[in-house]
């Protein structure tokens, strides 16, 4: 599938699986915590609280040092024995734990070349880590961004090959979507992912199954920027801001359509929320 199909397809499919989504990620309360970090800076006053927005809803190599690499979310894993099996999860996690006013901050649907590299910059120059759930079709053709990602102590998770619909697919499809990323990922990022999100927020008993077959953690999010309407890049900051609070996991896009929004938007958000005290994060691994 081409890049312009690929565009068109998640257009079609956004309307009808929007509210999908949304049912998906309601009934989701699971709490995970967060990898520790850098102290926050001195806040202003504080963002307002949160308030849950409705939206479109491991085992590996040891990657090279750098000066910006974060330990991995579960270490290295078990040195000797049984690997650490994967719990089936019945909803994906929502959120983080509101300890230290924590967020995390996610993009969804690349790398793309035209927006990804921009994200990374501000994320850089405010010494920020942020989770990355790509497609495999867009990593195949771009894994230089994902090895960027590792260096810059990023989480690279796996949002499916082609961005599908989930639920419309054959057990033997999905594991083939979520494998085939795995593959990519793990050979340009170093590590194979260790979360997952579904396409749309669509989410069923064979997605989570096969999910944690691959030793994933399915990741929601709390508010939705709306970047995929293109509504403009003060709307998106707006949305961020109103919906921050502690614990909060952002859904904003680095590909999937024109992203120049959320690309300045990030530069605006990004250091009212570290001003007003938060901490940006990536999630902690819960292994049984």
């Amino acid at each position: 599938m081409n890049k312009d199909q690929f565009l068109s397809r998640r257009r079609a499919l956004l309307a009808g699986a929007a509210a999908l989504g949304a049912a998906g990620a309601a009934g989701a309360v699971q709490l995970l915590g967060a990898e520790p970090g850098p102290p926050v800076r001195s806040s202003a006053a504080p963002a307002a609280p949160a308030a849950p927005a409705a939206g479109a809803q491991a085992n590996g190599a040891v990657r090279r040092p750098s000066a910006y690499r974060l330990q991995p979310i579960a270490g290295y894993g078990p040195a000797r024995g049984t690997p650490a099996r994967t719990l089936v999860r019945r909803e994906p996690f929502l959120r983080l734990s509101d300890r230290e006013r924590s967020m995390v901050l996610s993009f969804d649907d690349g790398p793309d070349p035209r927006y990804t590299p921009g994200i990374l910059r501000t994320l850089k120059a405010h010494d920020v880590r942020a989770m990355f759930f790509v497609c495999g079709e867009m990593a195949a053709d771009h894994k230089d961004l994902l090895r960027r990602m590792s260096d810059e102590g990023h989480v690279v998770g796996n949002h499916t090959w082609s961005h599908p619909l989930m639920t419309k697919l054959s057990r033997s499809a999905i594991r083939s979507q979520m494998e085939r990323t795995c593959d990519v990922i793990e050979e340009a990022y170093g590590e194979r992912p260790g979360w997952f999100r579904a396409p749309y927020g669509a989410w069923n008993r064979a997605v989570f199954e096969v999910g944690a077959d691959l030793g994933m953690e399915p990741l929601a999010w709390t508010v939705d920027t709306l970047d995929w309407k293109t509504p403009g890049a003060g709307y998106i900051e707006r949305r961020v801001v109103k919906g921050a609070g502690p614990g909060v996991v952002v859904l904003a896009h680095d590909a999937g359509g024109n992203r120049s929004q959320s690309v300045r938007a990030l530069r605006d958000y990004l250091p009212r929320l570290l001003d007003s005290g938060y901490h940006i994060t990536v999630p902690r691994r819960q292994i049984s």
